[in-house]
């Protein structure tokens, strides 16, 4: 005869039995579930699109992306960005962010692709000498100047990686054909604008293209300066001498020219 007790163990080890499988259960099915993930449309751009252009519904489309991948700058309505200018070459499928594009107010397009704390000045170019050919907008630049001081020339590079903003009035181009022209716009800074112009004045100024991942090597800080000291030459010598008097000793100084 089973005695009750016993019974009461059997019953309470089945139910913990069957209450384990199914925890069990439960949780592998949850892992072999995939997690759903939360998506968020984002705008795109449909084409090609390049620099200086100003963005239409054609150029434009929306997709949806996860959550978690899409950047905090970019755009959840085409409506937002028509419009707008593009300060940036945007290929085809490009995710559209705030910071490569620029709202299009009045004027030019090329206002609205400036830096805001930069200014946009014209130089002509000769288009034989140097590579007026083969600048188009997005290139970078130095800015050579020359002057002639009592028959002697001197060229120094006065400013580095100056960005390209239109060549001639063509500020966005298709191509990577060479285009002659004979006036360049760059983008620079009001300190950097007064120097272009001051170099103009004084002499004549050139553009060397330069390739726009290389980056300017840190300049050496100045050496500094040594004081020399002054020296001051005094032509009296000083000496001391004993004088003995009997048992009497006295000391005197004595000053003598060299």
């Amino acid at each position: 005869m089973i005695k009750p007790r016993t019974t009461l163990l059997l019953t309470v080890s089945t139910v913990l039995a069957v209450s384990a499988a199914w925890l069990a259960n439960n949780w592998a099915q949850a892992k072999s579930q995939p997690k759903l993930e939360t998506s968020i449309g984002v705008v795109v751009a449909a084409t090609d699109i390049p620099y200086g252009h100003k963005l239409e519904a054609v150029n434009l489309k929306l997709i949806q992306v996860p959550e978690d991948l899409a950047p905090k700058d970019s755009f959840t309505q085409v409506e937002d960005v028509i419009d707008m200018v593009t300060k940036e070459i945007i290929l085809e499928g490009d995710i559209l962010r705030n910071q490569r594009i620029s709202k299009h107010l009045e004027g030019s397009t090329l206002a609205a692709v400036i830096d805001p704390k930069k200014r946009a000045i014209t130089v002509r170019v000769n288009d034989v000498i140097g590579v007026a050919g083969f600048l188009l907008p997005g290139n970078f630049v130095d800015v050579l100047a020359s002057k002639k001081d009592q028959k002697k020339t001197t060229t120094d590079t006065i400013l580095k990686k100056i960005k390209v903003l239109a060549v001639d009035q063509t500020q966005r181009t298709n191509k990577n054909d060479p285009v002659i022209v004979r006036a360049v716009t760059l983008e620079t800074t009001p300190a950097q604008a007064e120097t272009i112009v001051k170099a103009r004045e004084e002499g004549s100024i050139q553009l060397t293209l330069r390739n726009p991942l290389e980056e300017d090597e840190p300049e050496a800080p100045a050496p500094e300066k040594k004081v020399a000291k002054r020296t001051y030459y005094n032509p009296y010598q000083t000496s001391y001498v004993t004088v003995i008097r009997g048992t009497d000793a006295e000391v005197k100084k004595v000053t003598y020219k060299k």
